[in-house]
């Protein structure tokens, strides 16, 4: 099978079936708030949650989308420095096997050609877009996230005072899910990206996505953080469709690298329940 081919198979699976540790949080949300069933905004964010449940056994049946918005293509290629492909065949498999998954799958066709002025669809959902890092060995890993608009739209950006430290770090993500309300279709998936630069921070951000949902940050300081980071999402009581319920959040993951003394870059982008991603191994097979 050739790498274009395993990238669509991938994407075409990932528009219709959330991969385990996805499913993993969103039942254990749904246990969460079902112990809060008497509480009036508790049973309706749970209404929500069974919703949703329906709504992912209907999509694997039928293999159908399981949200109308099947989002833009954003791709991470890890590229091994001794890899023998080179990048322009890795660059080309990956929009061949975007194509085809657009061709063979329901995927909505959603991405405009310019941003500002004519807004005409490229009616194929291409171009993807593609994040280039360079690690040791031969191999190579390409990642893939889904992306819809609803949640996207309500991700952002905070340039944070260096001395800030942990607090304002919370206070900054849940400024960030208090004004996107019910707007990203939560329960959400939060990923958070801190240091680098402005647009580092973002990149990390989208990375953090991409970590499987059941796992904490290896560090025990940034495990710590993100715990509480989701103790303060869900003091928010945005809950489930933003019904009011006790669990707004699935998952925080966060990324971090250095940056400059005179500052400190927090990025939050969100995703909604339906947190879609593949994952592509290449394993020696043609582009």
């Amino acid at each position: 099978m050739t790498l274009s081919r395993k990238i669509s198979e991938a994407l075409q699976d990932a528009v219709v079936r959330l991969k385990p540790d996805v499913l993993f949080c969103i039942r254990q949300g749904r246990e969460e708030e079902a112990r809060y069933a008497s509480d009036v905004a508790s049973n309706t964010s749970l209404s929500v949650f069974d919703a949703i449940l329906q709504n992912l056994e209907i999509a694997d049946k039928k293999k159908l989308p399981m949200c109308q918005d099947t989002g833009m293509f954003v791709v991470f290629v890890d590229l091994g420095r001794s890899c023998p492909l080179i990048p322009a065949m890795i660059e080309k498999a990956i929009n061949e096997g975007c194509l085809d998954a657009v061709k063979k799958a329901c995927f909505r066709c959603s991405v405009v050609s310019d941003p500002v002025f004519t807004r005409n669809n490229t009616q194929d959902n291409l171009p993807p877009i593609i994040n280039w890092n360079l690690v040791d060995g031969d191999g190579l890993t390409i990642q893939v996230l889904l992306k819809g608009f609803g949640s996207e739209n309500c991700s952002s950006v905070r340039m944070l005072n260096p001395t800030g430290g942990p607090k304002a770090v919370i206070g900054a993500v849940c400024d960030i899910v208090r004004l996107a309300g019910g707007k990203p279709c939560p329960p959400i998936f939060i990923g958070v990206g801190i240091g680098g630069t402005m647009e580092r921070s973002a990149y990390l951000s989208k990375h953090a996505l991409l970590r499987d949902a059941r796992t904490e940050h290896p560090d025990p300081a940034y495990a710590k953080l993100e715990e509480d980071i989701l103790t303060a999402v869900q003091a928010l009581r945005i809950g489930g469709g933003g019904f009011g319920g006790r669990v707004t959040a699935l998952h925080v993951a966060i990324e971090e690298e250095p940056t400059h003394i005179a500052g400190m870059p927090v990025s939050v982008s969100i995703n909604c329940w339906a947190d879609r991603k593949a994952e592509i191994v290449w394993e020696g097979e043609d582009a």
